[in-house]
């Protein structure tokens, strides 16, 4: 957790167009806390990954259950907490889409962008919540 940071939050339903909600999240965080235009492409792909898994995988496009998304940002670093109602998975055994023999499959990809966009990637309650972190200057 970020000590003494901004705290943002958006409720979504499990439908795959809440996705759309994300870009306007990210606008609203990326202006209030002064991020540079440098950061924006890599938080809104990482973040969009994260929730279209949560919505698909996690909560199963149940639209009765919810994620949650936080951001806590300080001067440094800004940090995203996805959370489904799901179940979790094996998050430490996500096929690798960069291997030969997985390039024709879409699973893993998601992960695989957030580790690739993000400077950490956790995950918690078995996999039902992410954490994503950038490290950010505003100079």
């Amino acid at each position: 957790m970020i000590e003494g940071g901004i705290i943002q939050q958006l409720e979504l339903p499990s439908k795959l167009e809440s996705i759309l909600e994300i870009e306007s999240f990210i606008d609203v965080v990326c202006e209030q806390n002064k991020f540079g235009k440098d950061y924006y492409g890599n938080i809104l792909i990482a973040l969009t990954e994260a929730v279209n898994n949560a919505i698909t995988h996690g909560n199963k496009l149940d639209p009765e259950k919810k994620v949650y998304l936080n951001m806590e940002a300080t001067n440094d670093e800004v940090e995203f907490i996805i959370k489904d109602e799901g179940f979790g998975f094996d998050y430490e055994n996500v096929p690798d889409p960069t291997l030969p023999e997985n390039l024709e499959s879409l699973n893993g990809r998601g992960i695989f962008l957030m580790h690739s966009l993000a400077d950490d990637v956790a995950f918690e309650e078995n996999g039902a919540i992410i954490r994503l972190k950038f490290s950010i200057s505003n100079s």
